[in-house]
């Protein structure tokens, strides 16, 4: 979980919801009221959660490093034929703008010639 989390563009992205969130909450005041409710109720179900799954994931403990081995290499191998994963969403967003404004250069040209 840490090693998708540490991805470029999962990291970047939960900036940008973070971001968002944020200036949501501060922009509505109703908003923020219900999302600062909500998020005590989420805070209080992970504690609750947390302190339950942790005795569980003690004892099949060899069985879980194996199984995070074997995830580890899957993610490495994904971000080897998945380049994308290694950059920021704003950067994926820039190339992506930068490639239509390309191309409705293209279609302008051919459309005019």
């Amino acid at each position: 979980v840490k090693e998708v989390a540490n991805l470029s563009l999962v990291s970047s992205a939960c900036g940008v919801v973070s971001a968002a969130y944020a200036s949501a909450k501060e922009s509505h005041p109703y908003l923020r009221s219900v999302c600062d409710a909500a998020g005590k109720g989420v805070q209080g179900v992970s504690e609750a959660t947390a302190s339950c799954v942790q005795p569980v994931l003690a004892t099949p403990e060899p069985q879980v490093a194996a199984a995070s081995e074997c995830a580890s290499k899957g993610l490495e191998k994904l971000g080897e034929k998945l380049p994308l994963l290694q950059k920021p969403v704003e950067q994926i967003l820039s190339d992506m703008k930068e490639l239509l404004s390309s191309r409705v250069a293209d279609v302008k040209d051919a459309v005019s010639s």
